[in-house]
C-alpha cells in the first residue's frame, strides 16, 4: 500500500483532474453498479454530503435510532443542512421496523418538515441486512415516496459476511457511502457512489464542508490498493472476532451481548473503568470499556495471536 502511495500520479482534484482519484471513483462506482462516485475524508462527511444532497432546508430523513449517520456524526444534518431527523425502532437483526416507518412519514401538510430520505446502515453493530432485507426496505420506502440513502462504511463485511456480490446490496439504494479504512485498512476516506446528478450535487457539498483536497491520489492510491488486495480477507477478521467472543465468554462474570462478523459487545464485570483500563495499557493493550461495556472490533492490524494475547490480558485485569 506504501508502494502504491509512492508511485501514486496526482493532479489537482479540486478541479477533477488527479488521474488516480478518478480511477478509483471509476472503480468504486462499477462495483456497485452505479452512475458515479466521490472520494470524500470520511464516513461522517460521505453521509452528510449524501443527506445535504437528498435533503433541503425544513426537509426530513429517518434512521434508525442508534443509526451512526443520526447518533455519531455531530447532528451535521440539522445543524449545517436544516434536515429534521426521525428516528425509528431497529430490530434485534438491525434492521429498521419499516412498520415504523410507514407510521413516522409525515403527511403532505404546511404543519410538517417534508420527508425525503430513509437511511438505512449496513452492517449496524456488526449485523448484516441481508439483499432480501435491503430490498425491502427500498421497497417500502419507494411506496412512501422516499429515496434511500445507505451508510454501507462497512458494507465490504457484509458482502464477505454473506458471499453476495457488494452491488447486490448497492442495487436499491439511491446512493451508498463506503468506508476504504476500518477493515480494509487504508489510512483514510470514504467514497459516495450513487446517479450521476445527485453525485454532482453532493460534490458541491464536498467543497463547502472543506473536503476539495488537491493532490489526493497519493491517499486515493491506498484506497484502491484497498479494494484490490483486502476485501477477501475480510473473512479472516470475522473469524477472529468469534474466536474473541468464544475466549471472552470462558472468563467468569463476562456477558457477550452480540458478536457478528467482525464486532463483538460484551459486558465485562469491571468496577472502575479508568483503572481497568489503565491495567491494559500497561500491557500495550487498549481498550474502552463505560460502565463495563466494551466494544471491540477486529480489522486487518489484529491477528489471531492478538486475540489470545487480549483475552488472557483482560482475564488477567478482570
Amino acid at each position: 500500500m506504501r508502494a502504491a502511495i509512492a508511485a501514486a500520479s496526482v493532479g489537482d482534484d479540486v478541479f477533477g483532474d488527479d488521474p488516480t482519484v478518478a480511477a478509483l471513483e471509476a472503480n468504486v462506482a462499477k462495483l456497485l453498479g452505479k452512475e458515479a462516485a466521490l472520494f470524500v475524508t470520511s464516513g461522517t462527511q460521505s453521509n452528510l454530503c449524501a443527506l445535504l444532497a437528498h435533503c433541503g432546508r425544513g426537509d426530513e430523513y429517518i434512521a434508525g435510532e442508534n443509526a451512526h449517520a443520526f447518533k455519531y456524526e455531530g447532528g451535521g444534518a440539522a445543524v449545517l443542512g436544516s434536515i429534521q431527523p426521525q428516528t425509528v425502532r431497529v430490530h434485534d437483526d438491525g434492521s429498521v421496523d419499516l412498520d415504523h416507518v410507514r407510521q413516522v412519514v409525515k403527511p403532505d401538510d404546511h404543519h410538517f418538515a417534508r420527508t425525503k430520505l430513509l437511511c438505512l446502515e449496513n452492517t449496524h453493530d456488526g449485523k448484516v441486512q441481508t439483499v432480501a432485507q435491503v430490498n425491502e426496505a427500498a421497497e417500502v420506502a419507494r411506496s412512501l415516496g422516499l429515496s434511500v440513502h445507505l451508510d454501507g462504511a462497512r458494507l465490504w463485511n457484509a458482502a464477505a459476511a454473506t458471499g453476495d456480490d457488494i452491488a447486490l446490496f448497492a442495487g436499491p439504494m439511491d446512493s451508498v457511502s463506503l468506508c476504504l479504512s476500518k477493515g480494509l485498512g487504508a489510512p483514510m476516506g470514504s467514497v459516495l457512489v450513487g446517479t450521476t446528478d445527485l453525485i454532482n450535487e453532493a460534490h458541491k457539498y464536498r467543497k463547502m464542508l472543506g473536503g476539495a483536497l488537491r493532490q489526493v491520489g497519493i491517499v486515493a492510491a491506498a484506497g484502491q490498493y484497498a479494494v484490490d488486495n483486502n476485501r477477501a480477507r475480510l473473512v479472516d477478521d470475522h473469524t477472529n472476532a468469534a474466536a474473541l467472543a468464544a475466549g471472552l465468554a470462558e472468563i467468569p462474570g463476562v456477558t457477550i451481548n452480540s458478536q457478528d462478523t467482525n464486532m463483538v459487545f460484551a459486558q465485562l464485570p469491571v468496577g472502575d473503568d479508568e483503572a481497568f483500563m489503565q491495567t491494559l495499557v500497561a500491557q500495550d493493550i487498549r481498550v474502552r470499556s463505560h460502565r463495563g461495556l466494551s466494544r471491540m472490533v477486529t480489522h486487518i492490524d489484529i491477528t489471531r495471536q492478538d486475540v489470545d494475547v487480549a483475552v488472557t490480558a483482560i482475564a488477567q485485569a478482570l
